[in-house]
């Protein structure tokens, strides 16, 4: 990998003290709603963030969420852990993805979509949950990174126009010799995250080599198309990230009810 991006990755802050409370919660088979509440209470950025997510109609909650309570248990251990890891990493860090001509809040919007896909998508199995809710919040963290190198190298207007007609993924490894879920999945791996979750973003953007990764990687990949940076949610999109969902023999029927609580 580019060595200005690892260095980048190893400057980069630990995660705070919370977010590794709320992993170890989350983990631990012992570990319960009433636990994990608490550590939520206790962060107040976290606390609104989650509120503001029960009562959007992104995730199909059909009551006004009024507690901390009542959001940690609809959502779930996992889910929450997504939103704890991701509220997180988004405050550490200077959003700039002038780059890639998107603004913060339209990758903040991105991020969040995805995360609702994949939510929505396996609310009827959450036993997966744990490793794609967290992953999809942040699987275009990477571009942060990317997109400040380029702006530091001086090559960010160039890339920039060069995306309007050329595919993203080859382009960044043009420039960089790597991509958006390479970065980010060594962002994780540098936070010291679970090899499962690591290689399940690793693998989105190269299935065929998943492997044992495929059930994570694979809806990843879906939400990643489905809810393009660019074009979030676009007919043709949607369309791609069914294609990659039949070839993995994944739920379509669910899949379609999760896209269209979104849109």
């Amino acid at each position: 990998m580019n060595e200005n991006i690892l260095k980048k990755i190893k400057s980069l802050p630990p995660l705070p003290k919370s977010v590794m409370e709320i992993q170890k919660i989350v983990s631990d088979p012992d570990g319960s709603i009433g636990d994990l509440i608490k550590v939520v209470k206790e962060d107040p950025m976290l606390t609104a963030n989650l509120l503001k997510a029960a009562n959007s109609p992104l995730y199909g909650f059909s009551r006004q969420i009024k507690t901390v309570d009542q959001a940690v248990s609809l959502f779930g251990m996992s889910t929450v852990k997504g939103f704890a890891v991701s509220s997180a990493v988004k405050s550490s860090m200077k959003i700039d993805l002038s780059a890639y001509g998107v603004s913060e809040n339209k990758f903040v919007s991105v991020s969040q979509l995805q995360n609702a896909l994949v939510v929505n998508w396996y609310k009827r199995d959450r036993s997966k949950l744990d490793i794609l809710s967290t992953a999809s919040f942040l699987l275009e963290i990477g571009a942060v990174i990317i997109s400040s190198i380029l702006i530091a190298e001086g090559l960010a207007e160039e890339f920039r126009e060069r995306l309007a007609s050329e595919d993203r993924t080859e382009l960044e490894r043009e420039y960089l010799d790597t991509d958006t879920l390479e970065v980010t999945a060594e962002m994780f791996s540098y936070w010291k995250f679970d090899n499962t979750l690591v290689n399940a973003i690793k693998f989105t953007n190269n299935l065929e080599n998943a492997e044992d990764n495929i059930e994570y990687s694979a809806p990843l990949a879906v939400a990643y198309t489905a809810v393009d940076l660019f074009n979030p949610l676009s007919d043709e999109n949607i369309a791609k990230g069914i294609e990659i969902a039949e070839k993995y023999n994944l739920n379509i029927d669910d899949l379609n009810e999760a896209i269209n609580t979104i849109k």
